[in-house]
């Protein structure tokens, strides 16, 4: 199979370009010219050729094949000034770009980095990209900058709670959702139980979310991919930010080790809410941690124009104590090594080497003495290619393979408690991918491409069998490096865009997604427990499959886009548990897992201002969500948990001087699918509750407002300094956290059902400085 994919790619590239007569190729790089950082999605225009140009890969690489020649090339990108040189192509030619930052009036803001008409241009749809220096303006909880927060205020993506870093996309749940940190997969992305994500932006250069038309170098997640690349650091010149709040603070390094030729960035963030306890007058608060840490941290060095090698990391821990009597800690850590090459003007290289961890730990500190731990290991190995056939054909192609080991849990004790293990899973997950991005016509873009995904479980491990009603009939015992079961297959992906004069287009894309691994939890939320499952001969992998069709269009010179999509999306071998299921500390949870189908559908509006006083956006999305098992609601189709109907953004930010900008957003959405107790019964004396219809019930709906206000009170050549303000929840909406059914107090015998809410209003307030 490989060797055929290999004669058919170079029979497509190779050829055309053996027979093209006096075609040459103008390459580079586009960076900041200020600290060497390489522009992702800087467009290049030859605009002496209509509807003729590039733009830059991940690391700021551009390649473009043209006629022999002059021409005369733009180098642009938003927030930057744009840069125009005359060129003659009489031979391949390099050509590094630097641009400077554009200093704005306000009437010129921008809240976008990319090009101008990019929406309705490319093939791609239902994409999100942010830029850090948009998301610092806009108030979340705690006043802390945060990505996946902002994400949440896009049409498709739904928060996953109140204050929670989890979400969902377009009908997925929060396990469908793939997180890569400097192509590092990240299992929890969240601390202090979802109030913050493990994201610090002052280490973040670029994060995309990818809902809709995900090209073929991804997987692994049947809803969405979510890829953040970090920081470079400085090439030119030593600096420093931070950040100092009321829940924490962050400071962040970064600069050459020599000039223009290597550099680095460190990154740290704490919370203090542990130190403050040791104020308390109350012993027990004393006693009490609770806080987390992150440390992020980049290098590269330019060995020459065409080899330059990164090394990226991360760590991050939670921890949370109860006196002397209970510990819990939980967190990531990542670590990418990447080499990229350049084998000539066209031909692209990235090979990466990933490691990936994810573990909590529980400590009792009673008569037990006991330790509860779980870990998930990656170790990948990636390899990405990008051929620059012509200007009118990009090609992708590549593979990775990754090896898992997950311990579901292992509990050691000294004293009365039984130390037990659950055998560890492992598995092998091997990817071949190829794809092209084909100019068909100035009006016509094709993007079309296959993704090869297999996944094999390999001993040592236990596996089991079960019969019909679950239960255990047979333990098969496999030896060290034997492979046991090998589950997916071919992958289609296909994007289509056709322009609608100069301003407008409509566009149509098709995904099918294996996933093999699956996030098994019991609350609306993620929680540092929640259990990763692999496939295996059990449990079978869930397959996505989602058409999409859009409209787009833009207004005043690409001030205003609007967008509308619909999609639909089904899912086959859906996973959830079994009424009354055993989930602690189960060997055979397998046998817990009932499995159907699942199916999503909706429409996304979004309308985004780009320039002027006031930018920003606003985003609708109306969707369904339903799931179906034989065995779960007397078979009937039900809602998913995470099901809501409406969902409503609105997005603002105002610049009322250079200094100073307003900033706000209000949010609406139905209140998601509820299990509610339908009645009681009563044994031995004791009131409980029975339930028949799975998610027939409604919380009420959510709406809150969140203010902001940004003041640069110093700015100079070399320094930076200003003041944020923030209200969470200005008009103090109790919105229901959770339904809690208890025996009334002045009704005895009578069940009432109390909300309860988790935030009121929250104030607060940062300061931020560089230089």
């Amino acid at each position: 199979m490989p060797r055929i994919i290999a004669a058919l790619f170079l029979f497509y590239c190779c050829i055309p370009a053996a027979i093209a007569q006096r075609n040459f190729t103008l390459s580079g790089t586009v960076s900041d010219k200020g600290n060497g950082e390489g522009l992702i999605g800087a467009t290049v225009i030859v605009d002496n050729l209509l509807g003729t140009g590039t733009s830059t890969n991940s690391y700021g690489f551009y390649s473009i094949t043209l006629p022999e020649g002059e021409y005369s090339v733009r180098f642009q990108y938003i927030g930057y000034e744009s840069k125009t040189i005359r060129i003659t192509l009489s031979e391949n030619l390099r050509q590094n770009i630097g641009l400077g930052e554009q200093a704005y009036t306000l009437e010129n803001i921008t809240i976008t980095s990319e090009k101008p008409d990019r929406n309705i241009t490319s093939a791609e749809m239902g994409n999100v990209r942010l830029d850090p220096k948009q998301v610092a303006v806009i108030p979340v909880l705690f006043g802390e900058r945060d990505v996946l927060k902002t994400f949440q205020l896009m049409p498709g993506v739904k928060s996953a709670g109140e204050g929670n870093s989890g979400y969902h996309v377009r009908g997925g749940s929060v396990g469908q959702n793939l997180i890569l940190l400097d192509e590092a997969p990240v299992y929890n992305s969240s601390h202090l139980l979802g109030f913050f994500s493990i994201f610090n932006s002052d280490a973040i250069k670029d994060a995309t979310l990818l809902k809709g038309s995900i090209p073929a170098e991804y997987g692994g997640r049947s809803s969405s991919v979510m890829d953040i690349i970090m920081k470079d650091g400085n090439l030119k010149k030593f600096g420093m930010a931070g950040n100092l709040g009321l829940i924490s603070s962050s400071l962040a390094a970064e600069g050459p080790f020599v000039k223009d030729k290597g550099s680095y960035i460190v990154s740290g963030r704490r919370t203090y809410a542990d130190m403050f306890l040791l104020l308390s007058g109350d012993k027990e608060m004393r006693s009490t941690s609770l806080y987390f840490y992150d440390l992020n941290a980049k290098a590269n060095w330019i060995f020459n124009e065409n080899n330059r090698l990164y090394l990226s990391g991360y760590f991050g821990r939670d921890n949370f104590g109860f006196r002397n009597e209970f510990g819990f800690d939980w967190g990531s850590a990542t670590g990418t090594l990447r080499w990229n090459h350049i084998f000539n003007s066209r031909l692209f290289s990235n090979t990466s080497f990933i490691a990936s961890n994810y573990s909590y730990k529980i400590d009792i500190h009673d008569e037990t003495e006991a330790s509860i731990r779980s870990v998930i290991n990656d170790w990948n190995l990636k390899q990405d290619f990008t051929f620059y056939l012509n200007a009118a054909n990009t090609v992708k192609f590549g593979g990775n393979i990754i090896f898992h080991t997950i311990l579901p849990g292992k509990i050691t004790s000294d004293n009365i408690l039984e130390s037990r293990k659950i055998t560890s899973r492992r598995a092998v997950e091997t990817v071949l991918y190829v794809s092209n991005s084909h100019e068909i016509s100035e009006k016509l873009k094709l993007y079309y491409g296959v993704r090869l995904a297999l996944f094999t479980n390999v001993g040592p491990g236990d596996f089991y069998e079960f019969d019909s009603d679950g239960n255990l009939t047979k333990t098969n015992s496999y030896d060290k490096f034997k492979f046991i079961k090998t589950q997916g297959g071919p992958e289609p992906r296909l994007a289509l865009a056709y322009r609608l004069g100069k301003s407008g287009s409509v566009k149509v894309s098709y995904n099918r997604i294996y996933q093999f691994l699956h996030l098994l939890s019991n609350s609306t939320t993620t929680l540092p427990t929640d259990l990763w499952l692999p496939s295996s001969d059990n449990v079978k992998p869930e397959i996505s499959q989602q058409v999409a069709v859009g409209y787009f269009r833009n207004f005043k010179n690409n001030g205003i886009e609007t967008s509308l999509e619909v999609y639909y999306k089904k899912q086959q071998n859906e996973i959830d548990y079994k009424n009354g299921a055993d989930l602690v500390f189960n060997s055979t949870v397998e046998a817990e897992l009932v499995f159907g189908e699942g199916w999503s559908y909706g429409a996304e509006l979004l309308v985004k201002k780009n320039f002027g006083r006031l930018t920003g956006w606003a985003g609708y999305t109306w969707s369904k969500t339903e799931r179906l098992f034989e065995t779960i609601n007397s078979g009937n189709p039900f809602p998913a948990r995470h099901d809501r109907t409406h969902d409503i953004s609105l997005v603002g930010v105002y610049s009322l001087t250079d200094k100073l900008k307003l900033s706000g957003s209000w949010v609406y959405y139905t209140g998601n699918a509820v299990t509610f107790p339908s009645g009681k019964y009563e044994i031995e004396g004791q009131s409980v509750g029975y339930y028949t219809e799975r998610n027939g019930y409604r919380m009420p709906p959510y709406h809150r407002l969140d203010l902001g206000l940004e003041w640069i009170s110093r700015k100079t050549g070399k320094f930076e300094a200003s003041w944020i303000f923030s209200v969470y929840n200005a008009y103090a909406r109790e919105n229901a956290y959770y339904i809690d059914f208890r025996e009334s107090e002045t009704a005895p015998g009578q069940i009432e059902a109390v909300q309860v809410s988790l935030f009121k209003m929250i104030p607060s307030v940062s300061y931020r400085f560089k230089f």
